[in-house]
């Protein structure tokens, strides 16, 4: 029998438990923590998959998609503004703009991109700031008119910056040197002011709109409606694939009653000098020209302007921003003094025959008021009044009719009120009365302050457009037409009618008449060969006599006036010139001039053309009728006379 072992160690006591590797309910334990976990997760997963393909699978599809289509805004270009002959005042031209698309902005791309576009960066971040509230998918326009420098930085930083998106624009066009600049306008991007207030309730940031002038009269009109393009983008923002196109509807067009000729003419005459000329129809209201000097470049305003360009602007003490035609509110000296002829025929406190005797001044109150010929005119009438604007004449009708009887008829004119052209911010004047300054100063009206307003000083202030206005009617013979740079307004303005004496305007538009045409009138330079030209110059003191006596300074010289109109008893036209610190009113005519012979040779020449095509169907139309005869019937130009056409005849201008 064998026998086992012998122990060595015979002290050490083997265990009844077998080892712990061989302990099943250890590694049991761990499985079924593993188990459970997997089935944990099996089970999110499960539910995750639940919640995305059976109770929510549209909304999780619409956003898988959106993260590789984008809408880009395909912007609607503005309508283009036309002259009342069809044409282009202000067109668009094709540009391409960059937009940083939302969804995709990181704010620390914003440094590179400002450097790469030469944009400030603190106006890029303050920029990106505004729209936070704005929903992702309205975009930030952040520069127009790439430059090709700008177009090779976004192609060539593509794979980098994928926020930047490159659309197409059309932007406006405007025409140089400031032509129609105060009457066009121009636009510009939407300022929070502007959303905050009801006019633009429905307009987002970022959107471009009308400023100013017409742009700004007419923005609803002219701006279109933006369209949207779908495209298909990989992880780089590239295009791979177009979806749709909703086009954009473009603005609608409107055209002016501006004369483009006229305004050329107008524009060229005042070049150099500071002022504001108004050509406008009296029959109908229609502005012809319109020019204020001096003026700014709407081109500048047609992208975000610089703040060098805006700082050189506002700067400027000139003040081109400001439109002088309906902005400039200024004593109109002797201009007014046909009105006030007027209303003192029409009250009945003079006839035409009253006369006054003139030694170069007069004393009325207790003060002597001066004549602006020292010498005196001698005994004057009311035309010889008007012909060589005598002050002491007009002094001395003043007093006698009383301020509120000339503040009446002036206030009938439109003076002292805006006269509704369709430009924004018109200023309306001021026409004093003893109501007037009762109501402004608490003072009552002294008659010693009712010679200044009888020759167009004190406190008297008009606009160039309301004195164009003003004598246009009293031209018409009491019919004054508002204004309008539309040229067929949706809803015209009812002209204001007054039953003036026929006789007393006759009076006044004669001796309108002697100003320009008879010898030593003050309007000379404006005479016509070819037509009647009636006028009335005007200068008006900027500051006190006392305080301009011997003064250099330009900005104390007289403002210089100059109203005409024509044909004297059928007019036609009427134009307004003033011309700041020109002196004399007289030296105003000779732009006044220009602007009614481009008028009335425009007129002959299109007559002629009318006639010579009328002519030349006429001859046609013969010739069709005697071929379309049998050969039988056609009558013998030998044996049978026929009648002679009758010659085309230049219409006579008077």
């Amino acid at each position: 029998m064998i026998l086992p072992p012998i122990d060595p160690n015979p002290e050490v006591q083997v265990a009844d438990k077998p080892p712990i590797r061989d302990d099943t309910r250890f590694a049991a334990g761990k499985i079924a923590i593993f188990q459970y976990g997997a089935v944990a997760i099996f089970l999110f997963l499960i539910s995750g998959f639940w919640n995305l393909q059976v109770q929510n699978p549209q909304i999780y599809d619409e956003r898988a998609q959106q993260n590789s289509i984008k809408s880009v805004p395909i912007l609607a270009p503005r309508g283009r503004i036309l002259d009342r002959e069809g044409r282009v005042i202000v067109d668009n031209h094709a540009s391409f703009s960059l937009i940083l698309a939302r969804e995709s902005l990181k704010e620390e791309h914003l440094m590179p991109i400002a450097q790469g576009l030469d944009l400030d960066y603190y106006d890029l971040l303050d920029r990106v700031r505004r729209f936070k509230s704005q929903p992702k998918y309205v975009p930030i326009v952040v520069k127009e008119e790439l430059t090709p420098a700008d177009l090779a930085f976004v192609d060539s930083h593509r794979d980098f910056f994928p926020e930047m998106v490159l659309i197409q624009a059309q932007r406006r066009l405007y025409p140089q040197n400031g032509m129609l600049a105060h009457v066009i306008g121009y636009t510009g991007e939407i300022s929070e002011d502007e959303l905050d207030s009801p006019e633009f309730a429905n307009f987002n940031p970022g959107d471009v709109i009308g400023k100013f002038g017409i742009e700004r009269e007419y923005n609803d009109r002219l701006m279109g409606v933006d369209g949207q393009r779908q495209v298909v983008v990989d992880n780089r923002g590239q295009v791979r694939q177009v979806l749709g196109i909703k086009p954009a509807v473009p603005g609608k067009d409107i055209q002016l009653a501006i004369d483009l000729d006229l305004q050329a003419v107008a524009e060229l005459a005042m070049d150099g000098k500071n002022g504001a000329v108004v050509a406008l129809d009296p029959r109908n209201g229609d502005v012809l020209a319109m020019v204020s000097r001096p003026a700014f470049d709407p081109n500048k305003f047609a992208v975000r302007i610089k703040a060098k360009d805006w700082r050189e602007i506002a700067d400027n003490p000139d003040h081109p921003m400001l439109n002088r035609a309906i902005q400039a509110q200024l004593a109109p000296g002797s201009t007014f003094k046909p009105f006030t002829a007027l209303s003192a025929l029409e009250t009945g406190s003079i006839d035409d025959k009253f006369s006054v005797h003139c030694a170069g001044g007069i004393s009325l109150f207790g003060h002597y008021f001066h004549c602006w010929e020292p010498k005196g005119h001698g005994t004057v009438a009311l035309h010889a009044g008007i012909v060589h604007s005598c002050d002491v004449y007009f002094y001395t009708i003043g007093v006698k009719e009383g301020i509120d009887n000339i503040a009446f008829y002036a206030d009938l004119a439109g003076m002292g009120h805006p006269t509704g052209i369709d430009l924004p911010h018109e200023a309306i004047g001021v026409v004093p009365s003893e109501k007037w300054k009762l109501r402004n100063y608490r003072q009552k009206w002294y008659a010693g302050e009712t010679p200044s307003v009888a020759i167009g000083q004190g406190a008297l202030t008009v606009t160039p457009i309301q004195l164009a206005r003003a004598i246009g009617g009293l031209a018409m013979g009491g019919v004054w037409y508002h204004p309008h740079l539309l040229k067929n307004p949706d809803k015209p303005l009812k002209p204001d009618v007054w039953s003036l004496n026929p006789d007393n305007v006759r009076d006044v538009v004669d001796g309108m008449y002697g100003v320009v045409n008879e010898g030593g009138g003050t309007g000379g330079r404006a005479r016509l060969p070819f037509v009647d030209v009636c006028g009335k110059t005007g200068s008006a003191q900027v500051a006190s006599a006392a305080l301009g006596k011997g003064s250099a300074t330009h900005n104390l010289k007289l403002n210089a006036w100059f109203e005409a109109f024509a044909p004297c008893h059928a007019p036609e036209i009427v134009v307004v010139v003033l011309w700041e610190h020109g002196e004399e009113g007289y030296l105003a005519g000779p732009i006044a001039k220009d602007v009614l012979t481009a008028y009335f040779d425009k007129k002959k020449r299109l007559a002629q053309q009318a006639a010579i095509e009328k002519q030349a169907l006429t001859t046609k139309m013969a010739a069709l009728g005697n071929l379309a005869l049998p050969t039988s019937d056609r009558q013998s130009p030998v044996s049978t006379p026929q009648p002679l056409a009758a010659s085309p005849q230049t219409p006579t201008l008077e």
